[in-house]
């Protein structure tokens, strides 16, 4: 057995079950990782020199086959049902075993790190992997020590990810031969049978969820964060696909970061280091920040190259769409280091309508802005879960229901009593279909939807006249610099207005029912804040 690399001082994986190995590579800089990766055939180099890989069967999450160990830490916190999915401790050591003895003869790679930009809440992290390119990935996305801070580090969560490892449902008592498990009194999360890389920030992800509301007081935010010249923050909440990191790199403004954030009473820090975007139809023209971050440690993820080239084709969906990126922060020009931002002046809700009901943008009142997330309605796009091959409509508590551990209302309390005490304007922004549903309709175009935006942070929607939604009673301006006021109501963008009523009908039908869920635990402001039928 040998360890090469910055090796922390007295660090051992023995807490792991692993006595024997063939080689850990401790801490390696992303040449040596790229070094690796095209030595074993993992990947190949782009002419931007980005890495590009490819993540086997799995191209995006597996959400049904996330577990969390069900003990007495989590028996009466976690919000337990189809999404928080308990399994036996037993089975979590079961195969924490089998996976410590699957890697002695095997070659590892071990990675420190932190997760929060914001010191007071900043935890330790180790990821171990035993692919090269795992490893880069959380390189690029969590928080990067100093060479001089792996002597004395101990990791308080550690991620132990094994993409060929495969779990035997029947013995194992799985969902299927994939999984992801965390187990919160351990600090353990293991991974296998996937070699998707957002499990492993996902995983992370999914435990700040857990730690910050519960014992912090501090709201976990799955979004986007910039801030402007005036020191002025905003906030983009929305699943994947609507738009986080494309609106949050903005060239005017500092980025914080691109998906994961937590809201103090100092202001939003981010969790991560990097950003993880989408390319799918990437061009320098509508995305240059994006675009000029793939460059030589990054890692490109199922994407291919034009013919006989090592040029990538962004269009190209052959493997998936749902075709990613992994940067470090740093590789955005005007990215905000370290990415701590102030109080935020401004919310927007990231929905991707694929009925074309809801307006590009809208203002709600406190009660509506409750009651948009706790719905948290978009449509789920295609690539982003294993089977989605378009949009689907989709109602998703707090806009990332996957990785709540905690009730809904428990977010949505702390969100509230933030919005309260700090006056913050929340606003809809519908980055999804207009003139009609998806099939009929086009997509928002990028360019209308950033005017909007900068619009609503300059202060320049302030004194125009608004109306309200005839259903949802959202306001919804009458004009806005840069867009064609026509686009603005979006029955207007229909060619048979009946049709447009009879599906803003369904789809606010569709919110009542799914609100029930919450009814209970709704003030009568929030529930006033739903559509009007």
């Amino acid at each position: 057995m040998q360890n090469l690399g910055l090796k922390p001082k007295n660090a051992s994986l023995a807490y792991l079950g692993i006595s024997k190995y063939d080689t850990v590579f401790w801490n390696l800089t992303p040449a040596q990782l790229i070094e690796e990766s095209i030595r074993k055939g993992e990947g190949y180099l782009a002419d931007t020199g980005a890495l590009m890989v490819d993540t086997g069967e799995f191209t995006g999450r597996a959400p049904k086959d996330k577990f969390f160990v069900k003990d007495a830490t989590t028996e009466n916190t976690i919000w337990w049902g189809d999404i928080n999915q308990p399994i036996e401790k037993e089975v979590f050591d079961s195969l924490l075993s089998k996976m410590a003895k699957y890697v002695e003869d095997k070659q590892l790679y071990a990675r420190d790190l932190y997760a929060c930009a914001e010191p007071e809440f900043q935890i330790k992290l180790r990821v171990i992997t035993s692919t090269s390119f795992h490893n880069l990935f959380s390189n690029n996305m969590f928080i990067r020590p100093k060479p001089s801070e792996f002597v004395g580090f101990e990791p308080e969560f550690t991620v132990f990810c094994l993409p060929e490892f495969m779990a035997n449902p029947a013995v194992d008592k799985t969902r299927s031969k994939n999984f992801a498990i965390i187990n919160l009194t351990k600090k353990i999360v293991i991974i296998g049978g996937t070699g998707y890389t957002g499990e492993i920030k996902k995983g992370i992800f999914t435990i700040l969820n857990y730690l910050l509301p519960l014992h912090k007081n501090t709201l976990s935010m799955h979004c986007s964060a910039n801030v402007g010249e005036h020191g002025d923050t905003a906030v983009f909440f929305g699943l994947s696909g609507t738009g986080k990191t494309t609106l949050s790199a903005d060239p005017n403004r500092q980025l914080v970061g691109d998906d994961e954030h937590g809201w103090s009473d100092h202001g939003v820090f981010n969790f991560e280091g990097g950003c993880y975007a989408k390319v799918i139809n990437l061009s320098k023209e509508n995305e240059p920040e994006i675009f000029e971050a793939i460059k030589f440690g990054a890692l490109l993820e199922n994407t291919r190259f034009f013919p006989d080239t090592r040029t990538v084709d962004y269009k190209d969906v052959s493997v998936t769409q749902n075709t990613r990126v992994s940067y470090p922060i740093e590789h955005i020009p005007n990215a905000l280091i370290p990415s701590v931002g102030g109080i935020p002046k401004n919310i927007f809700f990231l929905t991707a309508d694929a009925f074309g009901v809801l307006p590009p943008i809208a203002k709600l009142t406190p009660g509506q802005a409750m009651f948009h997330f706790i719905s948290g309605y978009t449509s789920k796009v295609a690539g982003t879960e294993m089977g989605v091959t378009e949009p689907q409509m989709v109602f998703s508590a707090c806009f990332g229901a996957p990785f709540l551990p905690l009730h809904p209302t428990k977010y949505a309390e702390l969100l509230g009593e933030k919005m309260q005490k700090y006056n913050v304007n929340i606003w809809l922004i519908n980055t999804g279909w207009t003139g009609g549903p998806y099939g009929i309709g086009t997509r928002m175009k990028l360019s209308y939807t950033r005017a909007m935006i900068t619009a609503a942070m300059e202060s320049k929607l302030d004194s125009v006249v608004y109306s309200a939604h005839p259903i949802f009673g959202i306001l919804v301006p009458g004009s806005c610099p840069g867009v064609p006021y026509q686009i603005l109501n979006p029955r207007a963008t229909w060619a048979d207005k009946n049709a447009y009523d009879e599906k803003a009908l369904f789809l606010a039908k569709a919110f009542q029912n799914n609100f029930k869920t919450f009814e209970s635990s709704a003030t009568p402001e929030i529930i006033e804040g739903g559509p009007r039928i």
